[in-house]
């Protein structure tokens, strides 16, 4: 590699070229852990809301991780008994009541920014949800592409409670296939709490674990991913999102372009071998 080749692993980071693990956030905590990067949102007193410079910071983190070979997987949880209770009242709602259109819609194409930046990076994203899931931290659980949460978790699209439509950050568009049209349409319209009991019920959680063992549970699973042939967990990652807009046709044919591509990796020879072998591969990314 020269001197004017970028490193992989690298992003553009307060414009300089550093690998993305070494990144110190600001707005959150963010810690990487065998291959496993942790966001924790950090203000417990106020239950982990979100503010115009978080929802930026977020944006940036996760579109720096399409560069990250040296992260596979990431976790999202909140400090504190909570994961997330949306937009700061104070430090986003009432700036908002003050501007006009062109600016309001700089801020809600901002924030639905972030939920794209989540789904295109290729690192599957877990969230885990304890406590209040509320609003913006409602969407960016939607918004990952797991969630482990507890029976005391609370999951709420509260937009219509404050006199908004429910379709914010995408959720018309994702939640639906979540937990279904008609399950979508009541949290949508009511704005009322998911029990996290009832949200694994719903398909919205994917598994349930007591409160203390959460973040371990969570980073079990992502460590087992991690493990995982990544490049190829990206790519299911990629087709997920995109089939979404294609008919079956299309989708056949781009996941057997995607499929051929992943039988191009050394992650596909060395599955064989270890099986061949009889012993358990181990993957590399590659």
């Amino acid at each position: 590699m020269t001197e004017s080749q970028p490193r992989v692993d690298t992003a553009l980071v307060d414009g300089n070229t550093r690998p993305v693990a070494q990144y110190l956030a600001r707005h959150f905590a963010w810690t990487v852990q065998e291959g496993v990067g942790c966001i924790e949102l950090m203000r417990p007193e106020r239950k982990n809301p979100l503010t115009f410079e978080s929802y930026a910071e977020l944006r940036d983190l996760f579109h720096n991780l399409k560069y990250a070979a040296d992260i596979h997987t990431i976790v999202l949880s909140g400090a504190g008994d909570n994961f997330c209770s949306g937009g700061d009242v104070h430090e986003i709602i009432g700036p908002l009541i003050r501007l006009k259109a062109p600016e309001l819609l700089m801020f809600t194409r901002m924030t639905g920014d972030l939920v794209k930046a989540m789904r295109a990076c290729p690192q599957p994203i877990i969230a885990a949800i304890d406590g209040v899931c509320a609003g913006a931290g409602a969407i960016i659980a939607m918004a990952s592409d797991l969630r482990v949460g507890t029976v005391r978790s609370k999951t709420a699209f509260l937009f219509n409670r404050v006199g908004l439509a429910g379709c914010d950050m995408g959720a018309c568009a994702m939640l639906p296939r979540i937990v279904g049209q008609g399950r979508a349409s009541e949290l949508l319209y009511t704005g009322r709490s998911l029990g996290g009991e009832e949200a694994e019920r719903w398909g919205f959680l994917n598994r349930l674990v007591e409160p203390a063992h959460l973040i371990a549970e969570a980073m079990t699973l992502a460590r087992d991913l991690a493990a995982g042939p990544t490049f190829a967990n990206g790519i299911t990652k990629t087709m997920l999102h995109q089939e979404w807009a294609m008919t079956i046709e299309q989708a056949i044919e781009a996941e057997a372009q995607a499929q051929t591509i992943c039988m191009l990796t050394q992650d596909f020879t060395r599955a064989y071998e270890a099986f061949a072998a009889k012993q358990k591969p181990r993957f590399e990314g590659n």
